[in-house]
């Protein structure tokens, strides 16, 4: 995400880096009503929890898919990485967020440093499904999800995370030649033997869910949502509210768009996710900055910053919703903590859900090759 200023109205990203460094060391939860008022937070505990299926989580986690390498193809310090992770779990996250794929390999590995003090008090999270090899992290074509693959993979991210089990399995994306009941079939062999403890599913069609769920019950679906890409809203949160399954927004802050990192002015470096996705492309994104004027309004209004407006909007859709924000800088992973001490009362939730209805989005959330991943149905199972 990068580090640029947001003008206007309400307290803007670069002013809250300045003050970052004091807050860090600042708990959120931890220590209740009396913390919260010491550092200005109206949060209490209760607001502090969510619970995922029958998993207890942080209500807003920590993504740490770029600290191995950011959007803008940097390579961020390891070191500070550790710290941040750390300073995350002393403001009361407990949820955790990565992947085999990100790095490859290589984030799983500073998460499994940075939460080894503390492994027994977080949730780790982690995703298989793409054709990686565990061991190099060569990445072949397409998508592997086989269950000798599967059971591969799981024991290189065991060692990599420096954890015997780990709480959340996703698979990453459905794979088309693999039915859906063999991945459960597999994920239930791993429980039985206490390597995973819970599992869910990433951007999958909606058939495939439900027999996912009805083969092995299904704790979450991680798929992207924020106020910049509501896809989500017309048929998997139903489906999520309908079987009892947690929900976890990935890029809840729309790759740092709605924090007012991105405006005309952006240019983006070769290799950065965000060049090649039409919503922030020249002609699109005039219309799409009414969400950040949006979000400076309310901003404003609230005493918060646009990223705390943004993630507090989530939190207020569902009770079971679970934001993971991702950062490499250690005042925004304070900033976006405290969008837990952001409340909005039944009326302000629904005259900002009209407001954000009410802009139109312009653009693709992602390149066709990338798209193309999601909401695949796994095939039937052979009779």
């Amino acid at each position: 995400m990068t580090d640029r200023d947001i003008n206007g109205p309400g307290i803007g990203r670069r002013g809250f880096l300045a003050a970052g460094g004091a807050l860090a060391a600042a708990p959120l939860i931890g220590n209740g009503k009396a913390q919260a008022r010491q550092h200005g937070d109206s949060t209490t505990a209760d607001n502090a929890r969510r619970r995922l299926g029958g998993l207890e989580v942080s209500a807003i986690g920590l993504g740490v898919q770029n600290m191995s390498r950011t959007y803008q193809t940097t390579v961020p310090s390891r070191p500070e990485m550790i710290n941040i992770i750390r300073a995350a779990h002393d403001r009361g996250i407990s949820f955790f967020d990565s992947a085999e794929a990100y790095g490859p390999l290589e984030v799983e590995r500073i998460l499994g440093e940075g939460v080894q003090p503390f492994r027994d008090k977080v949730v780790i999270a982690t995703k298989f499904g793409w054709n990686i090899d565990p061991e190099t992290g060569r990445r072949g074509p397409g998508l592997n999800s086989r269950p000798e693959h599967i059971r591969t993979a799981v024991e290189a991210m065991l060692r990599r995370l420096r954890t015997d089990r780990i709480d959340l399995l996703y698979q990453h994306r459905v794979d088309p030649n693999v039915p859906i009941e063999d991945v459960a079939g597999t994920i239930k062999a791993l429980r039985s033997e206490g390597k995973v403890l819970h599992w869910g599913l990433c951007e999958m069609g909606l058939n495939t869910l439900r027999r996912a769920h009805a083969e092995l019950p299904v704790t979450a679906v991680q798929s992207e949502y924020s106020m910049l890409w509501r896809g989500p809203e017309e048929q998997v949160l139903p489906l999520c509210e309908e079987l009892g399954i947690g929900f976890v927004p990935w890029s809840p802050l729309g790759v740092g768009f709605l924090t007012g990192a991105i405006d005309m002015q952006t240019a983006y470096a070769d290799g950065d996710i965000r060049k090649g996705e039409s919503r922030f492309s020249r002609e699109n994104l005039p219309a799409n900055l009414a969400l950040v004027t949006l979000l400076r309004d309310w901003a404003t209004r609230k005493q918060a910053t646009a990223a705390q407006i943004a993630l507090a909007w989530l939190l207020a859709q569902k009770p079971w919703i679970a934001p993971i924000p991702g950062t490499t800088q250690m005042a925004h992973m304070v900033e976006n903590s405290n969008a837990m001490a952001v409340r909005f009362t039944p009326d302000e939730v629904r005259e900002l859900n009209a407001a954000v209805a009410a802009i139109k989005v312009q653009g693709e959330r992602l390149p066709a090759p990338v798209q193309a991943f999601s909401g695949v149905e796994a095939p039937p199972r052979a009779s």
